[in-house]
């Protein structure tokens, strides 16, 4: 989409007020008081920074309840098979809202790391960050940021990238002004069991292979759940990832990313409309099944290419296409509030869909194709198969917009996307650690 809809004139001013005051109520909430922890000495946090320090291979680092007030980073540097383990995220608090340099809170970079039992509050930039890591195992890990949904805060909450078998499970990510749990340009991956609310995007996994998404409940975020796959990165098209079995409840949360305009720190997800469920865009390789997705305002699941953004696809080994998705037996269920028109993926959603402006969509696929693979949609030449349960019943819109914004087109008619497909994935490796 290259020009902003021009909502004033397809909807009358009071209907504008009140999808605004719709998108910024929240029931967001705090996991925990860590206000009433006790407070650890200075004698505390000088051993606990000189443990990450003084690291060596098979170390346990122990850190015992309270809370950490810390001024420093804590970076374990090409370390192995290290232990940092808490009292309980309810119980051991780390905090870095007194940070003076750098940006993420946690860095972990090595093989065969594991960080369970505590809680991150308050980074900078991102919660816990783990990098080029092969073998990385976030337990019972709470981040978070007490100020709430604001802007100030950091980008992401748990933040592996580089790495490969990548386990995250019965985390708490709460409070990210991009993705609380994010995993990109890795491989081998396991989110389960895990709790994602008051982030701009749930959970996201980012130009991956091979990756489970299970058993995760994302609620009250702008967008639910998000693969991607975008240009420009060191690993480029990502393939391979299975949802399944996860809670996606209204997630209709006002989105406070960092404008893209805003350099450097701008990103893609400011562009998800409030209300999305789950969202696949340039994705490759994607079934999405048995998931409860609830009262999403504006689309339960949308298939999306990257042509929506309006962003230069010129990349090498990278396709902007979305492609080989298998959707089915979803529990699919529209809410009665009006979807997003603040951002303009909403705009095209709410008003040009195929059942009448201002209806949530269950599904929508945006109807971008590659061209050289076939003249027409009706072949499904990205083979995009979707069958669920009482089709008939549920809003489904595919469009056509490539003849641009004077001329979009929506059709009911998925019958051309009926079909299934075979997505192969296998973590059984990394569901070991």
């Amino acid at each position: 989409m290259k020009k902003s809809i021009n909502l004033f004139i397809l909807f009358p001013a009071f209907l504008l007020a009140f999808s605004l005051w719709s998108c910024t109520s929240s029931t967001t909430e705090m996991t925990f008081d860590s206000s009433k922890l006790r407070r650890a000495n200075q004698e505390e946090i000088d051993k606990l920074v000189e443990s990450f320090i003084m690291a060596k291979e098979g170390d346990v680092i122990h850190i015992p309840a309270g809370f950490y007030n810390l001024k420093t980073q804590l970076i374990l540097d090409n370390t192995h098979n290290i232990t940092i383990k808490g009292e309980g995220m309810d119980k051991t608090v780390l905090s870095f809202k007194e940070l003076k340099a750098g940006g993420e809170g946690v860095k972990l970079v090595g093989n065969n790391i594991k960080i369970e039992e505590l809680s991150v509050e308050d980074a900078p930039g991102d919660g816990i960050k783990s990098q080029h890591c092969d073998g990385i195992t976030f337990r019972k890990v709470n981040v978070t940021w007490t100020n709430g949904e604001k802007s100030k805060n950091g980008t992401y909450a748990i933040y592996p990238v580089q790495c490969k078998n990548v386990m995250i499970d019965e985390c708490i990510a709460s409070h990210s002004k991009d993705a609380g749990i994010y995993v990109g340009q890795s491989e081998n991956i396991i989110v389960r069991n895990s709790l994602a609310f008051g982030n701009v995007a749930g959970i996201e996994i980012e130009n991956c292979d091979n990756a489970e998404v299970y058993g995760n409940t994302a609620r009250d975020n702008s967008g639910g759940i998000l693969v991607f796959n975008l240009p420009g990165l060191p690993k480029s098209d990502g393939k391979g990832t299975k949802i399944y079995d996860n809670e996606v409840i209204s997630n209709n949360h006002v989105n406070f990313a960092t404008p893209l305009s805003d350099e450097p720190n701008g990103n893609t997800v400011t562009m998800i409309p409030p209300g999305s469920g789950i969202v696949l865009l340039a994705a490759k390789e994607v079934e999405v099944y048995n998931n409860r997705i609830h009262k999403n305002k504006t689309v339960g699941i949308a298939i999306a290419n990257y042509h929506i953004t309006g962003f230069p696809m010129d990349a090498p080994n990278w396709s902007p296409f979305t492609s080989e998705i298998y959707i089915h037996d979803n529990d699919l269920k529209r809410t009665l509030k009006l979807p997003d028109f603040t951002k303009e993926f909403g705009q095209l959603i709410s008003i040009y869909n195929a059942h009448g402006k201002g209806k949530t969509q269950d599904i929508i696929y945006d109807g971008f194709w590659d061209k050289k693979i076939s003249d027409n949609i009706q072949s499904n030449p990205m083979n995009i198969c979707i069958q669920e349960k009482n089709m008939e019943n549920l809003h489904i819109t595919v469009f056509d917009l490539w003849e641009g914004e004077d001329n979009i087109k929506a059709s009911k008619d998925y019958s051309p996307f009926n079909c299934k497909t075979e997505i192969k994935t296998d973590v059984s490796a990394v569901a070991k650690l």
